[in-house]
């Protein structure tokens, strides 16, 4: 496997809030400032220092710690003025940010480009500059250049036109916003982020902005082509995409939505894959289109949409936020293809799962939604997609003059952006207007319930909002509607996360910002009734008027509730739990237990669901009921896990102890074969020898070198292992890998160990092992989230991986100080061997399946592997509970996946209460 992951190009933001109930104060975390100086060192990505390692160059990029301000843009009230202000600012703030390492590349007369919009320099350079450029205190991170590969299309077949518009066309109603509306988008620029355009095709020459009334072509400003791809600095499409999705949005002749709106293009994708630098630089071009040669800009010839149906891997990666955050911030509205990665929920891909940007899912001419439209949540768990339009058979023009169907969510997108064109050509007081544009899309979006990826029947993962309905839109859009906002507070202070809710000639919730502001940017003129729910406040309600392009205001100052504090101690198996995460359902209350198992919160009178999650999985979650109409006391005792073999965990049973003996272990993917002082038992059998290595795996049955953990059980290597803390770690030289002995322990200890290409979080482990089978994992001086454990597999597992316990698997599991006894419930063990004579052919495997859960409880998939060592005598061990009746059979696993059972009845036996279990049996 590769070391490598998709682009990570970090931004966050946080905020503060408090709740104050009966005296209880509960506060999230305060705004962070922009750093002035780092707290740790850059991190590097493990791919690019491999690339260097050689000694050759290599192209990487820089990402700088600062985020640019543009709030300036956001108060200006023009087009022109809004996307002059993100250039300016942008420009200036990234050159400040940018000077120290632009001098040193300068100097160093490195290859390098720069850029304002995300604040990156593209760098190509050796490992000596790299380790120059990750030393300055400006530079958070280093990414290697990795391209976007578009999701390709799937060819389409033919549906039937209606009318002589397209069947996607009609179904989202287009032609009755044409007919009844007179509007067609005209006045309107769209643009498109693609493969490229071509600009004389039938469908499309007339509304290129570039055509002169002459039928010449001006390409400047129009057409952009960052990578230089297309001969003569004309505009192409080397790939077909572009031409298709710019005739969805404009097209004629019943291929387009928004026949009478204006394109232009940036080619930010070579060819079906696009380079990091093309579509940065597309993103820029965006906000201020440059002549051919990317001089001169001018933000006053940006678009008002740019559709871009193109994303990368799925989940939430923010290497393209700061572009999106710049184009909102200029007033241009953001559409984004959600991923063709469905049917599997949280498939939505980068960018499309970003809270900033809008992306459709595809359904088909039936209403149904694509098999392949990828599914939510997206970024913070945002519903995505918004909303799905159609992307099953879609019918538009592709290079050469020609038609042709595709399907994909790229084919859906551009039915969304050509739908604002025709709400902003309708009503122009919405132009610009990117947050009540979106209101409008959600709420006439037509109900599609399908909760199978979460999320309701009005607003889901699947779905988003429902059906794109552009006669909706625009019909809301031109109404008479006014707007309704407020701030909401409570005892002075703001209140984020409050619902507003109105009903009257509309119904509409909205949640107010961490800042305590809410907005309903559309609603329909009339009277209106607001209520405002807050946990912990007593429920507001009030009479509101809303006229026509009015701005109607109502400021909410909530009330606390009378409330209680709910206490008590979280135990497992008698002992504290220390860690364990508290919380009341359908509520922002969530707490930790402390070292002494301790919890305090506070509550509004009512009824709840206590719920209680431990730290790590040594115990079960659990719930139960709670009334708070006074203070009330809640003990919680968690009940153990255990696996098939009877392993279970507790906290700690010893402290930390040091090694002594220092192992000949250093740099990455080691390991190093240790004599033990006796015979450590694991899962039934006994081991004198180990192999540390260290990725913080204490391996018995071979020297193992995997960095890349799995959740346990898993059936690949490694197996027959302890896993105090396996991860991609590194020995350097600030830390060492210690043993020591006596006759009931030893003691490996990860001292000071860090993570690969991260130098700047580290941590100490020890693992005590005894001769009666008991491990102890200790943990001290944690330092950076992964220290935590959250990238972290900490359990035991059996010699074949079919059995194991996972304290945690990649999720923030440890604290300072914190450590976990694995028993191994041995005692109820004794040892079974199958033997059975079988003559296979090449392909063929035997297996043995049985009423155990050991024994796979008769599913093939997890039934116990015979080994063919002494064939035609194929035989496997495992451990068997004692003196318990037990059935089995034999099956052989064929070359093709089939599967063939022994015949006649179950063979059936009761184990002996000590000894072995042993058979001899020919296969029937």
């Amino acid at each position: 496997m590769t070391r490598h992951s998709y682009h990570r190009w970090r931004h966050a933001a946080a905020l503060g809030a408090a709740i104050t109930l009966a005296g209880l104060t509960l506060t999230a975390p305060p705004a962070a400032a922009a750093p002035t100086a780092p707290t740790a060192p850059a991190t590097v990505d493990p791919a690019v220092r491999a690339a260097v390692a050689d000694g050759g160059d290599s192209t990487f990029w820089v990402l700088l710690r600062d985020t640019i301000d543009l709030s300036a843009a956001r108060t200006a009230t023009t087009k022109a003025a809004r996307a002059t202000a993100v250039l300016r600012t942008a420009r200036a703030e990234a050159a400040a940010h940018q000077a120290g390492l632009r001098t040193l590349l300068t100097q160093r007369k490195a290859t390098f480009e720069t850029f304002w919009i995300a604040d990156t320099v593209k760098v190509t350079g050796d490992a000596g500059l790299l380790r120059e450029i990750a030393a300055r205190p400006e530079v958070k991170e280093i990414v290697p250049d990795t391209p976007v590969t578009m999701p390709a299309p799937v060819a389409g077949g033919a549906q039937a036109a209606v009318q002589g518009a397209e069947w996607n066309i009609d179904r989202i109603n287009a032609p009755r916003v044409w007919s009844e509306k007179n509007d067609t988008g005209r006045g309107i620029v769209v643009a498109n982020v693609d493969t490229g355009v071509q600009y004389d095709h039938p469908a499309l020459a007339a509304a290129y902005r570039g055509r002169q009334a002459d039928g010449t072509y001006q390409h400047d400003y129009n057409w952009y082509d960052p990578a230089h791809t297309c001969p003569d600095g004309n505009p192409c499409d080397n790939a077909g995409h572009g031409t298709h999705t710019m005739g969805t949005m404009v097209g004629a002749d019943g291929i387009g939505v928004a026949p009478g709106a204006t394109w232009i293009a940036a080619k930010g994708c070579e060819t079906m894959s696009c380079s990091a630098s093309a579509l940065l630089a597309a993103g820029q071009w965006i906000v201020a289109p440059t002549d051919r040669n990317g001089a001169n800009p001018r933000p006053d010839l940006a678009p008002d949409i740019v559709n871009n149906s193109w994303g990368g891997a799925s989940g939430f990666d923010p290497w393209y936020a700061d572009v999106v955050r710049a184009w909102v911030a200029a007033g241009i509205f953001p559409a984004f293809s959600n991923g063709n990665s469905g049917p599997g929920c949280a498939t939505a891909n980068t960018p499309g799962s970003y809270t900033d940007v809008y992306a459709s899912g595809a359904f088909d001419v039936n209403g149904a939604i694509a098999g392949f439209s990828s599914r939510g949540t997206g970024q913070d768990g945002a519903i995505k997609p918004d909303l799905a339009a159609p992307g099953v058979d879609v019918r538009s023009s592709v290079p050469g003059g020609g038609y042709a169907s595709y399907s994909g969510t790229s084919m859906a997108s551009p039915h969304t952006a050509a739908t604002v064109a025709l709400i902003w050509a309708a009503a122009p007081a919405l132009r610009r207007d990117v947050a009540a544009t979106r209101e409008i899309l959600d709420v006439t979006a037509i109900d599609a319930g399908d909760t199978s990826c979460g999320g309701t029947e009005a607003d889901n993962n699947v779905f988003g909002q429902g059906r794109l309905d552009a006669y909706a839109a625009v019909s809301l859009a031109t109404s008479p509607a006014g707007s309704l906002s407020g701030t909401i507070t409570g005892a002075g202070s703001a209140i984020g996360g409050a619902t507003v809710t109105v009903t009257g000639p509309a119904s509409r919730s909205a949640t107010s910002a961490a800042d305590g502001t809410y907005r309903f940017g559309r609603l329909p003129a009339g009277g209106y009734h607001v209520r405002v729910t807050a946990f912990g406040y007593d429920t507001y309600d009030a009479d509101v008027s809303v006229s026509d392009n009015g701005s109607a205001r109502v400021d909410v100052s909530l009330s606390a509730s009378a409330s209680g504090i709910v206490s008590g101690v979280v135990s497992v198996g008698g002992d504290p739990a220390a860690g364990a995460t508290v919380t009341l359902a359908g509520t922002p209350v969530s707490v930790t237990t402390g070292a002494d198992g301790v919890y305090r919160l506070a509550a509004p009178h009512g009824d709840y669901q206590l719920t209680v999650v431990p730290l790590g999985g040594c115990a079960a979650a659990t719930s139960r009921s709670v009334t708070v109409r006074g203070n009330v006391t809640a003990d919680v005792a968690l009940s153990q896990v255990k696996d098939a073999f009877g392993y279970d965990c507790t906290p700690a049973e010893e402290p930390y102890r040091a090694g002594v003996t220092r192992l000949d272990l250093s740099g990455d993917d080691g390991a190093a074969e240790v004599a033990l002082p006796f015979a450590m038992p694991l899962y039934g059998t006994g081991h004198d020898h180990a192999w540390v290595s260290t990725n913080g795996v204490i391996g018995f049955g071979q020297a193992t070198y995997a960095y890349g953990n799995t959740d346990l059980p898993d059936a690949a290597v490694p197996n027959d292992a302890l896993y105090p803390f396996w991860d991609d770690l590194y020995v350097d030289a600030a830390a060492g890998v210690y043993t020591a002995a006596d006759a009931d322990t030893f003691v490996v200890e990860w001292r000071n160990v860090r993570f690969f290409g991260d130098e700047g979080q580290r941590l100490s482990i020890s693992a005590i092992l005894h001769a009666d089978g008991r491990v102890t994992y200790r943990y001290q001086d944690l330092a950076g989230a992964r220290a935590g454990g959250n990238s972290a597999t900490i359990g035991v597992e059996n010699g074949d991986g079919t059995i194991g316990l996972a304290y945690s698997y990649g999720k923030t599991s440890l604290i300072e100080g914190f450590g976990v006894t694995f028993h191994p419930g041995a005692a109820d063990r004794i040892a079974g061997t199958f033997n059975v004579r079988r003559e296979t052919v090449w392909g063929q495997n035997v297996f043995v399946a049985g009423n155990l859960a050991i024994l796979g409880g008769w599913d093939p998939a997890k039934a116990v592997p015979l080994s063919a060592g002494g064939y035609p005598i194929w035989s496997g061990n495992v451990s068997l509970p004692p003196n318990t009746a037990v059935e089995f059979k034999y099956l052989i696993k064929n070359p093709d996946g089939s599967v063939t059972w022994e015949s006649g009845a179950n063979r059936s036996t009761v184990t002996p209460p000590t000894g072995r279990y042993v058979t001899n049996d020919e296969f029937r």
